[in-house]
């Protein structure tokens, strides 16, 4: 048993506009592949919205049902908005589109923190020039399922770029 007054060995938090399609997707993907590895004591997720707009609101419906179609459970998501005072306690930072990626660097209050953020799709090297992951918040269900597959390919290329210094500690 790990420890409880030693941190996580790796912090990451995705964070997306309104914390409630994007960045609790990817939390989840991740959550799973964390858990599927047995590296729950060694590396933690979390994700965070930019706005307030959704703050304990559950997921979009149509993400939780996306997620459900490929055998995650959503339903236990709240959104959060993100906090800057978090960057000294996070190793990386998690952007889906630039906005996003600005607003967080903008947050960031130093060069170190700043440092750790990047945009999801920069991990995946099958991503092409594609950079941003498509908000599906004004589409259909269709549109969460294909965000989903994305995240799903993204948070997998993240986690095999991270794991062997997890493991390594």
């Amino acid at each position: 048993m790990a420890d409880l007054a030693t941190p996580p060995a790796f912090q990451v938090c995705f964070v997306c506009t309104g914390n409630i399609c994007r960045s609790p997707t990817a939390e989840i993907v991740f959550r799973s592949l964390i858990h599927d590895r047995g590296l729950g004591e060694r590396l933690t997720v979390s994700s965070a919205g930019t706005g307030d707009w959704h703050v304990g609101e559950m997921a979009d419906p149509r993400a939780i049902r996306a997620l459900a179609r490929r055998g995650y459970d959503g339903s236990a998501h709240r959104a959060r908005q993100f906090d800057p005072d978090s960057f000294d306690r996070l190793d990386l930072v998690v952007a889906f589109d630039r906005g996003q990626e600005r607003f967080l660097t903008q947050a960031a209050p130093t060069d170190a923190d700043r440092a750790k953020v990047g945009l999801l799709l920069s991990f995946d090297p099958e991503a092409g020039a594609s950079r941003e992951v498509p908000d599906p918040y004004y589409s259909d269900s269709t549109v969460f399922d294909d965000v989903l597959a994305l995240i799903e390919r993204a948070c997998l290329a993240l986690f095999r770029q991270i794991e062997p210094g997890v493991r390594a500690g």
